[in-house]
């Protein structure tokens, strides 16, 4: 192949080859900054979704599912967007661009009140499972989880808007809603934690290696 005729690709600029990068106000921080740990924990919740998505889209009972998640893996980069978009040192006109509108939480809510009450009462605590799609929107869940905890030093600072962190809160109880709605719309079954199952078991192990000298 003659690499000479063939022109750059766009895809990398090769100015974050140093550790650092650029955020939507055009100043440049180390990419240990808060700020990427926040955006890069927002990109993995969308890949994750991405991978839930895959294995609902093989089952026509999840239409309306991989709709939502669509939708909120769009909502993600406008999230990502603001984030990348501080507060303090942004002009009026790129917070404009970038807000992140009360809206997006407001149709969260009616959506898990919607899928929730399609739903068995919870009576107790349950094990993530119940299908490949359930799984991997558990797995997401625990992605937006992190996610929050690396946007509230953010919030604190004063560098986004609280509607940010209040969205990324009701996300991961959406994530667990449609989790068991995937479960229940699969005909699978949620299985239960049970306190203390396995101890026995794990006991016996650790008295056996120790007897053992292991």
């Amino acid at each position: 192949m003659d690499s000479s005729s063939i022109p750059k690709s766009h895809i990398y600029t090769r100015t974050g080859d140093k550790g650092s990068s650029s955020l939507f106000t055009g100043e440049r921080r180390e990419k240990t900054d808060l700020v990427f740990e926040a955006l890069g924990n927002l990109d993995e919740i969308s890949a994750s979704l991405g991978v839930a998505k895959e294995f609902a889209t093989q089952l026509p009972q999840h239409k309306f599912l991989c709709q939502k998640i669509e939708e909120i893996q769009s909502i993600l980069l406008d999230m990502g967007s603001s984030v990348a978009t501080p507060l303090k040192s942004a002009s009026s006109t790129q917070l404009q661009k970038t807000e992140f509108p009360n809206t997006h939480l407001e149709s969260l809510e009616k959506l898990i009140d919607f899928l929730d009450s399609k739903l068995p009462p919870l009576k107790n605590f349950i094990l993530p499972g119940g299908g490949l799609t359930a799984s991997h929107l558990h797995v997401a869940r625990t992605v937006c989880r992190r996610a929050e905890r690396s946007l509230v030093p953010l919030f604190l600072r004063g560098d986004i808007q609280e509607g940010i962190t209040a969205y990324i809160n009701r996300l991961s109880d959406f994530l667990f809603v449609a989790a068991r709605f995937a479960t229940m719309s699969e005909g699978k079954v949620e299985s239960a934690y049970q306190k203390g199952k396995g101890k026995d078991d794990y006991v016996l192990f650790v008295d056996t290696r120790m007897r053992n000298n292991e």
